[in-house]
């Protein structure tokens, strides 16, 4: 059985972390390469970077702060904003970035999944979902959630994974920042949607919302990141808390 993941996550904004509540109330959140030296010190297992507002900006990731980030971690590193060409991706990894993650640009142009698979192979794209329940369907959103799209969660998460990607990183708007659990009956259906492995984001506030959504479902790993940021919780404590509940952690 592969061992879950704890990830914590940079969302970056003007260069800063920030943090927001069902992805709006912004508020800042610490330097970014201080918060990541630190999570790569206390035992976190990978670290995901969004440069969430370069989409609606029309420009690029910071390539200079992925590299300052890369120089003071030694765990994997996902990276994801702006990316719409193939093009964009080698910059990010010549510059330390172990994975990318594309998300409006795919949703905006499907076959980008596909060309980027065939440029740095599967294990190398995660497919980033943002998705809010409209009337009991779950429609996929894009531009950092300001857009919705007609774009269905599950049918566009076969999608994702019939073209290639190795990963989904699944963010439900709904539970994104609100510290009440993530969305447990909707990973259940994901999960048995697809094969490859996903990321639970939105929602944790308690150790004991990590246990149930690696209990009740059969996701790899789940992100947060506000709990982190502030010191609500520590990753040591989480981890030890997981391992006495029988939960395979790494």
């Amino acid at each position: 059985m592969l061992k879950k993941r704890i990830i914590p996550c940079l969302d970056i904004k003007n260069g800063r972390t920030v943090k927001g509540v069902n992805f709006v109330n912004i508020r800042d959140a610490g330097d970014p390469v201080e918060l990541a030296k630190s999570y790569a010190e206390v035992g976190a297992d990978e670290l995901v970077f969004l440069d969430i507002t370069a989409t609606n900006e029309g420009r690029k990731t910071f390539v200079e702060l992925v590299k300052q980030i890369a120089q003071n971690i030694d765990i994997p590193f996902t990276v994801g904003g702006g990316i719409s060409t193939v093009e964009d991706v080698a910059p990010l990894l010549q510059n330390g970035a172990d994975k990318v993650t594309v998300n409006s640009s795919a949703v905006k142009r499907p076959d980008l999944i596909k060309e980027l698979v065939a440029a740095y192979g599967t294990q190398c794209i995660t497919v980033a979902i943002d998705a809010k329940n409209i009337d009991g369907q779950w429609f996929v959103h894009t531009h950092g959630g300001s857009k919705p799209t007609d774009k269905l969660l599950f049918y566009w998460a076969c999608e994702v994974e019939q073209r290639g990607a190795g990963e989904i990183l699944f963010t439900s708007m709904d539970h994104d920042g609100t510290k009440n659990g993530f969305a447990i009956s909707t990973l259940k259906q994901l999960s048995n949607k697809v094969k490859i492995p996903i990321i639970a984001s939105g929602g944790a506030g308690t150790m004991h919302h990590f246990k149930e959504v690696f209990k009740e479902t059969t996701i790899d790993a789940a992100l947060a990141a506000s709990i982190f940021h502030f010191g609500e919780i520590a990753i040591p404590d989480l981890k030890s808390y997981l391992k006495k509940e029988n939960i395979a952690i790494r």
